[in-house]
């Protein structure tokens, strides 16, 4: 009788063997493919239909932890946390943002650029970050005065270049997706400026749904950042405080991130 892998898995390559099968040798070489093929089968009927493997516990409890950032965002301070209509009103906002991006991308991916505007290659993460930052805060200066209306003469490579549409139109999603790493991981380790908050949030009006693992990281990472930061603010009216609520309602309500939502006081 057939067993039932048999039945179920058909032969790929039947053979009838006959009186020959009994000269055979399972010891010695094959002479011929018949004889290959049939000592295939005498190993294979000799192998058990299940085999549990003998697993020492002490070795598997020491190499068996793995290390997930599953962490949420801080809560926001008592009196920082933006009101529930306050946030569904930057999601709409931000809703409709996308969809002029998407509908107008090729009108004006097609604009010429000025002469000025020298856009990095895609590996250049230093080149990002001075052309996004600028180089008064890609240096390290104080983000105190870097907007431009400090600049007595609008100099982009000194206060960055603004998220124009015919900038970021021009990005496909690899660039997105990069330059936003880039800036999240400069961000991690220095204050928040205003440059950086405008090319946040171009850079996720870009992002497109559903997200790449990639992408669905670096948003966590950010609204984490956002949140850790404006726990050591020492007023609620920080200027830096609705910008930081800002991308934290965005990674949370719009890229639905439910447990990273401000809950309103």
């Amino acid at each position: 009788m057939k067993s039932d892998v048999e039945e179920l898995m058909p032969r790929l390559l039947p053979v009838e063997f006959g009186a020959a099968a009994e000269d055979l040798d399972p010891n010695g070489p094959p002479r011929n493919p018949r004889e290959y093929l049939r000592q295939v089968q005498l190993e294979a009927s000799l192998c058990p239909e299940v085999v549990v493997a003998q697993i020492d516990p002490k070795k598997l409890k020491k190499k068996q932890t793995i290390n997930a950032s599953v962490a949420g965002c801080h809560a926001a301070p008592e009196g920082f946390s933006p009101s529930l209509s306050w946030q569904q009103r930057q999601v709409g906002n931000f809703s409709d943002v996308r969809q002029s991006i998407t509908k107008n991308r090729n009108h004006w991916s097609s604009h010429t650029l000025d002469d000025n505007v020298l856009m990095p290659t895609l590996t250049d993460e230093e080149g990002w970050k001075r052309f996004c930052l600028g180089e008064t805060v890609y240096l390290g200066s104080s983000s105190s005065n870097t907007d431009e209306e400090a600049e007595p003469a609008l100099d982009y490579t000194k206060v960055g270049f603004p998220p124009f549409l015919t900038i970021v139109s021009r990005l496909n999603q690899s660039t997105v997706l990069m330059v936003m790493e880039v800036l999240i991981g400069w961000f991690e380790e220095h204050e928040f400026a205003p440059q950086l908050g405008r090319w946040l949030y171009a850079l996720l009006a870009c992002l497109e749904k559903p997200l790449l693992p990639e992408a669905h990281s670096s948003i966590r990472q950010l609204a984490r950042r956002c949140a850790q930061l404006r726990s050591t603010l020492e007023s609620n009216r920080d200027e830096k405080l609705p910008a930081l609520n800002l991308l934290i309602c965005l990674v949370a309500r719009y890229f639905e991130q439910n447990d990273l939502v401000d809950q309103p006081e």
